[in-house]
């Protein structure tokens, strides 16, 4: 490295003074400031208030396109070149820095004698005497001309979008809005500019507006977002907000219809859905009338909020054709008890006149738009009228439970003040819905009746049991919950001539009054069979398998016939045979005194009834102490959709072995209520003896 050459020092040797920085030299930080401001385009101006006299550079002289020596240097040149909108503007500006002494500042077009216009932007400062008397104002002039005719093109482009947009700036005022912008927000840019967007919008303080708009300016993020404005703009908007070093920048779009069409699309889902749940709900409206109110209170549940606030269901009594309120719901848990209670009083106490009335006597739908003029005035002073009150109801709609031009009961739904009155496409679903609960309701009551005159059928062929001196014999016939055929169980119990007692349990393959006919054939020719003699079970299944084949029954049963058998030894020693034969049916149980259960025979027994008239039958035997139960059962007890055969069979045998020591007829019950606590799927049929233990 060659270091610089010393300068020669001082006289006696004094060290060389050192190199100033570039920095410190006048001359070179002139030069500098001049190359900065010629790059910038930036030309200086100096007024002389005294003289008059207007000096500018080469610089500003080019930007207002003067030639050399053409320019004047007095106020009156420069205000020439201004353009005619921006000349009263810029030399007001101009004086007010002279008279307060302070800054000029000023934007301006100038119109260069080409007809070109440029735009500069103008500052300055005066310069006062001794007296702080203005003397002086030196300033400078930048061309903008790039930078307006780009925020010209931008302009452009938000001025031609079919999207409103305005920008606000860090006070929250609007400094720019399109004219889409204006028609959105009903407002003229002359009302919008200047103004802050929270005195101008009220509505918008506390709302996801205001929570956006803020996010978005305090994180710097952009925020992305619908929200919806009350009157008088109600509409909903699509809204995007952006931060920038100026403020904030707000794109949105009014997406009101969007949002209606979107509204109305989830409305109509919604109502196909709940006219599906009605369906499947009413299915369920069976047996009772305790059933069908079960079944209208879930319909009431399901019908709020889709098609009303509150709702309530009037129903026809099947017996006496009484009407009365049974159920109701409010979408409001707190108005549920002030609903049920008006419910519990409004037939007493409305008019005859009122439309719950008319829809029920003329069969009509009827529409009140506005229920606290039609019906308030109607109810008497009191808790109902005080419980109407509370509900406020504003429109509603009252539909009959119309079914084979029979009204069955009356479908009300009422609307708050906050919630438009029903059109034409919920009133055409609550009729769907009406219909669909008065065809359930028909149906289930149709149902009902089918069902009863089935088992008065059924159990018009089933006699009573006997009751020997020697054992107790209880006999139970309980229809399926849910079937209205005539089933093809059946069961019988009598004494033979020579004293046994014979016990028999059947069942008919199929669930038709043709399975119910060969039931009966089936029992009364046993019946004769078995009465004849001492046949053994095994000879009367015989007989009554050949007699199936030889009168062309063409039917198949199962069954178990058993002999409860006694000789005089066994009686002197308190014992008893038990003969039994068995067709394919489910096995017989056996409770021993000690409470021990056993199955007799195997699972399933021989060939069942009219497949084969030559098969072959067999009688077993086994003999039991005093005390002993048998029980017999058809495959309803034990056998269903939810229960296999085996398990069933050994979850009956479990609950006869833990309920020995009930009476015969409570355990009977106790069996079926323990096998099926959620009701019956099919037909059962059981016979039970227990002999006497003296």
């Amino acid at each position: 490295m060659t270091l610089p050459e010393q300068r020669p020092g001082s006289p006696g040797g004094a060290p060389p003074r050192p190199l100033s920085p570039l920095s410190d030299d006048p001359e070179v930080s002139r030069l500098r400031f001049e190359l900065a401001i010629d790059a910038a385009g930036i030309g200086s101006f100096d007024w002389d208030l005294v003289t008059g006299r207007l000096t500018w550079d080469e610089q500003l002289l080019a930007l207002f396109g003067f030639e050399e020596g053409e320019f004047g240097e007095t106020i009156d040149a420069f205000a020439a070149r201004l353009h005619p909108d921006d000349r009263e503007r810029t030399l007001q500006a101009l004086q007010g820095a002279i008279d307060t002494c302070g800054d000029y500042a000023a934007e301006f077009r100038a119109v260069l004698p080409s007809g070109e216009i440029r735009w500069i932007e103008g500052r300055g400062r005066a310069l006062t005497d001794a007296s702080g008397v203005a003397v002086r104002l030196l300033g400078a002039g930048i061309d903008t001309t790039r930078v307006r005719e780009g925020e010209a093109r931008v302009s452009r482009v938000l001025e031609t979008m079919r999207s409103a947009f305005f920008a606000l700036d860090r006070r929250w005022r609007f400094t720019y809005v399109n004219a889409e912008a204006e028609r959105v927000l009903h407002r003229s840019r002359e009302e919008l500019l200047g103004g802050v967007i929270w005195e101008l919008f009220p509505a918008a303080v506390g709302s996801d507006f205001e929570t956006h708009y803020r996010a978005a300016a305090e994180a710097g993020e952009e925020r992305v977002f619908e929200a919806h404005y009350p009157p008088p703009l109600d509409a909903w908007y699509e809204v995007r907000a952006w931060p920038g070093p100026d403020g904030l920048s707000v794109y949105f779009l009014d997406v009101t219809e969007r949002r209606a069409a979107e509204q109305q699309a989830r409305d109509s889902a919604a109502r196909l859905a709940l006219v599906a749940e009605v369906s499947a709900l009413m299915s369920t409206a069976l047996g009772s009338s305790t059933a069908e109110e079960r079944a209208l209170q879930r319909v009431a549940r399901a019908v709020v909020p889709v098609l009303g606030d509150w709702v309530v269901l009037t129903l026809s009594d099947a017996v006496d054709g009484r009407m009365r309120d049974v159920a109701s719901w409010h979408r409001d848990p707190a108005l549920r008890t002030t609903t049920a209670t008006y419910a519990g009083l409004r037939l007493a106490s409305v008019a005859p006149d009122a439309p719950v009335l008319q829809a029920l006597e003329s069969g009509r739908l009827l529409t009140v738009d506005d229920v606290q003029a039609v019906v308030r005035p109607t109810l008497p002073e009191g808790e109902v009228r005080d419980v109407f009150d509370v509900l406020a109801p504003r429109s509603a709609v009252t539909l009959p439970l119309l079914a084979r031009g029979r009204t069955l009961g009356a479908l009300s739904v009422y609307r708050g003040s906050d919630r438009p009155a029903a059109d034409a496409e919920d009133v055409r679903a609550a009729r769907e819905v009406a219909d669909r609960v008065a065809l359930g309701l028909d149906n289930a009551r149709l149902f009902d009746q089918q069902r009863r005159l089935a088992e008065a059928l059924q159990r018009s062929m089933l006699t009573a049991p006997p009751q020997p001196d020697h054992a107790e014999i209880v006999v139970r016939y309980q229809p399926a919950v849910q079937a209205a055929q005539v089933g093809g169980d059946w069961y019988d119990a009598f004494l033979q001539p020579d004293g046994a007692t014979v016990l028999v349990i059947g069942d008919v393959v199929g669930h038709d009054t043709e399975a119910a006919a060969t039931m009966g054939q089936l029992r009364g020719m046993l019946r004769g069979i078995a009465h004849r003699g001492d046949h053994p079970p095994d000879a009367v299944l015989t007989e009554l398998d050949a007699a199936v084949d030889g009168l062309g029954l063409h039917s198949m049963a199962t069954a178990v016939v058993a002999r409860v058998e006694q000789t005089p030894e066994q009686r002197a020693a308190g014992r008893t045979t038990l003969r039994w034969s068995n067709a394919g049916h489910p096995p017989p149980l056996l409770l021993t005194p000690s409470g021990e259960v056993r199955t007799l025979g195997t699972e399933r027994g021989e060939l069942m009834l009219g497949v084969d008239p030559g098969a072959r039958r067999s009688s077993s035997a086994v003999e039991v102490a005093r005390g002993s139960t048998l029980l017999l059962y058809t495959d309803g007890l034990v056998e269903g959709r939810d229960l296999l055969l085996d398990e069933g069979i050994e979850l009956l045998r479990t609950a006869l072995a833990q309920l020995a020591d009930l009476p015969l007829e409570r355990l009977c019950d106790a069996l079926v209520t323990r096998l099926r606590p959620e009701g019956l799927q099919d037909d059962v049929a059981l016979v039970a003896i227990r002999l006497h233990a003296q």
